[in-house]
């Protein structure tokens, strides 16, 4: 099917939406603007009373004990390949610097991310050097302050790294760096309980929707659906509480694909709108903790090897923190969080130490997994509503990019869900109509 045709029965549908479902649902009125898109189950926009908007977050595990925020290594970069994700990061940094003035809460201390801006800097070999050149002409006429390196420039600025290998390198000038991924949970939780916003720990189990059939002007027969009760199974209980609600934003990082199912999303003819699934699973990521007292000093900004291996300081003791993806046919089972040493032995080890030759005697000392929110289709975000169930919202899919963009995705959702289309940023080319019509929206810098 033509993507303009569908384009056509999507306004279709719009108009009709009034009469089908009374007091109207592509108008709601919910403000998501300060909702990281990886910590959270569920957030439901309960119905409007007295003239004020109820806003609850179902949350799977109130210590956050397996959040892919806390697990993550805080890292902002504005070097994508994609100018959507320029865009967020820029926004997002803007908003780390400005944390207090976005999260002040009235008589409590102020946030401090601890955000060191020591910058992004990514290596290219001789295949990659033109994509990293395209790149960041792209990056910089979106405003980001990155610069191109050659091998010679890299070896005088950073004498630690050898550069066998190595054609070109990108550098983040400003707003690139890390941050403490638990202060910024800690501080978005504080200011939203401080607007009213309600806390429920428990598990998303069923959504209860009412459909309408309609006919499009070609004859097609489509099912809307709105969902408008929502199935919480209450922690430590056999019990669930149903919960009335006019808006529901997954937000559920990598569980959505299964929180999208219980919505029937997927549930349809194969090739179809409705039979089409959203791609996002969950894919477990190591992170390696190790001391190399001659290894590279306070001015080491985030490296990306072209082998896919990362590293950067982690405080002032000539500790590191780092990894690297690995591939489709080496993925673990993401049914636990345990930790492969062996990986980092035989995948990770050797490539930095090619890299960064002082890291020949590192020791590990310690190490965690997280989730990645991992979208198989394009390794990019999905953010706004879905074309059928028309009261459900996405927030989700960022494979391992989601921290960071969380602020820019929070009032980009708040922007589709208030006014009906994207404000500020244009995120189209992250609708979930995508999927269906087969547009990749490929992100090719994932760490």
């Amino acid at each position: 099917m033509e993507r303009r045709y569908w384009d056509g029965k999507v306004s279709e549908i719009k108009k009709k939406i009034q009469s089908i479902f009374p007091g109207g649902a592509w108008n709601p009125l919910y403000d998501t603007s300060h909702l990281p898109p990886e910590r959270s189950d569920v957030v439901i926009r309960l119905e409007k009373q007295q003239g004020a908007i109820r806003v609850l977050v179902v949350e799977r595990d109130h210590t956050y004990a397996r959040a892919s925020t806390v697990l993550s290594v805080g890292g902002i970069r504005q070097q994508f390949s994609l100018p959507q994700n320029v865009q967020l990061s820029l926004f997002s940094a803007e908003f780390l610097r400005n944390i207090n003035e976005y999260l002040a809460v009235v008589d409590d201390p102020p946030l401090d991310l601890q955000f060191n801006p020591s910058g992004y800097l990514l290596l290219a070999s001789e295949e990659g050097a033109a994509i990293m050149e395209r790149n960041v002409k792209m990056q910089r006429q979106e405003g980001a302050k990155v610069c191109l390196m050659s091998p010679e420039q890299l070896q005088k600025k950073f004498p630690w790294i050898n550069t066998e290998g190595v054609a070109l390198a990108s550098y983040g000038l400003e707003n690139e760096g890390w941050f403490d991924p638990w202060c910024l949970l800690q501080g978005l939780r504080r200011k939203l309980q401080s607007m009213g916003v309600l806390f429920c720990q428990g598990e998303v189990t069923r959504f209860i929707s009412s459909s309408s059939h309609m006919e499009t002007a070609s004859g097609e027969q489509l099912t809307l659906k709105r969902i408008h009760e929502v199935h919480v199974k209450m922690d430590h209980s056999q019990e669930f509480q149903p919960v009335e609600c006019a808006i529901v934003v997954n937000a559920a990082g990598a569980w959505s694909g299964q929180i999208a199912e219980l919505a029937g999303v997927g549930n349809g003819p194969p090739g179809t709108m409705q039979g089409t699934k959203l791609p996002v699973e969950p894919r477990k990521r190591y992170v390696y903790l190790w001391h190399c007292p001659q290894g590279p000093g306070l001015e080491a900004p985030l490296v990306a090897d072209p082998s896919g291996a990362y590293f950067r300081r982690e405080g002032l003791g000539n500790n590191y923190v780092g990894s690297c993806s690995p591939t489709e046919e080496e993925e673990p089972d993401p049914g636990n969080l345990e930790v492969d040493y062996d990986f980092f032995q035989e995948k990770v080890w050797p490539r930095l130490a090619q890299r960064v030759p002082a890291f020949e005697t590192l020791k590990v000392r310690s190490a965690w997994a997280g989730y990645y929110d991992y979208n198989t289709f394009d390794q990019n975000g999905v953010v706004g509503p879905h074309p059928l169930v028309i009261n459900m919202y996405f927030a989700t899919g960022f494979s391992g990019h989601g921290l960071q963009q969380a602020p820019a995705v929070g009032r980009a959702v708040a922007e589709m869900v208030l006014e009906g289309h994207f404000q500020t940023i244009n995120l189209s080319p992250f609708l979930f109509s995508r999927f269906y019509f087969g547009e990749k929206a490929q992100e090719h810098c994932i760490l």
